[in-house]
């Protein structure tokens, strides 16, 4: 997501960009249908759901949400300012803006120059972004990017499998249940070119992989509103953050967590990680569309599944309320 600060630095060379578009023809189609989504707070309300069918080439992430909702923009249409009334903000120290995804992947560019393939999921959400500008990478729009990867080209699929080897495929299972193909290695590897990764293992099995390790690093550098925090027993415990990055509470052992992360301008990497092995085994439980949709990761346990950040409507679910960092 372009901040705010950056369009109005390169306000002279946007201006041209108009909602209505530049006169010029549609373009050929791309096959497929193309979803919209709209919510509020980290996925926590969703205001609108559409969808478009084989969307032309001169289809935009602008033009969809205009096509489907009252907005306003400024700096000649390259910065969504408000979707339905709902405008960004300051209240005190915590700030609002409206940030896009496409295919679950927060978008280099504005959203008048992000064009819509068939078979995108592209999501607005309106949400506080005091501890974290930018979170480069979500889960919400599962199986994507899998199935569709980014910018109308696929990428090939690779599980680095850490832990358990039953995880891993089953892991393989629940994408290859989507249309998804992908390979299984036994150890992290080097990343070359342009590849979708999902590292799957326990978390002291997975934290010295190098996407994987932005988590313990905290919001604001990968997005992700969760922890892991050494326990007594010389274990791990899974932490839930809140929206402003602070401790709602641990949540123990038996954990599990599906989120994204990415380095630089690698395609993501998901992490599909736990506590424990029966941490592990909620998380992979997690991968489908009813568990992920409209969530940027989330945690899980026996019977129990908590978006994250953590709401407050969500602190009784998890036996607490927020504690005082």
């Amino acid at each position: 997501m372009i901040s705010r600060r950056e369009l109005v630095a390169t306000a002279a060379l946007t201006c041209a960009v108009v909602v209505a578009g530049c006169g010029i023809g549609q373009g050929p189609s791309s096959d497929g249908t193309a979803e919209l989504t709209v919510t509020r707070d980290f996925g926590a309300e969703r205001l609108i759901d559409a969808s478009v069918d084989d969307p032309p080439e001169s289809e935009t992430v602008l033009r969809l949400l205009d096509a489907e909702a009252e907005i306003t923009t400024l700096y000649g249409g390259g910065f969504v300012q408000s979707i339905e009334g709902l405008d960004g903000s300051t209240a005190g120290s915590r700030s609002f803006d409206w940030f896009f995804y496409v295919n679950g992947i927060e978008s280099a560019i504005g959203a008048a120059d992000a064009r819509v393939y068939g078979g995108d999921r592209v999501w607005w959400d309106y949400r506080e972004w005091t501890a974290a500008m930018r979170v480069p990478a979500v889960v919400g729009s599962w199986p994507e990017p899998f199935a569709h990867g980014s910018e109308g080209k696929r990428f090939p699929v690779r599980i680095d499998c850490l832990g358990e080897d039953e995880d891993c495929a089953a892991v393989a299972d629940r994408l290859e249940a989507e249309g998804v193909a992908a390979s299984i290695g036994t150890e992290a590897a080097t990343v070359e070119g342009e590849l979708l990764r999902v590292v799957v293992g326990t978390w002291d099995e997975v934290q010295a992989d190098s996407a994987a390790s932005l988590i313990a690093q905290g919001p604001a550098t990968s997005g992700v509103f969760a922890d892991f925090e050494l326990a007594a027993d010389g274990g791990y415990e899974l932490v839930a953050l809140d929206a402003a990055g602070e401790t709602v509470r641990g949540l123990g052992e038996g954990w599990g967590l599906v989120a994204a992360a990415r380095e630089g301008e690698q395609q993501p990497t998901w992490v599909v990680t736990g506590t424990d092995e029966a941490g592990v085994d909620a998380a992979v439980e997690l991968l489908d569309t009813d568990s992920l949709r409209d969530h940027y990761a989330v945690a899980a346990t026996e019977g129990l599944e908590v978006p994250l950040p953590v709401t407050e409507a969500a602190y009784p679910r998890i036996g607490g309320t927020k504690e005082q960092p």
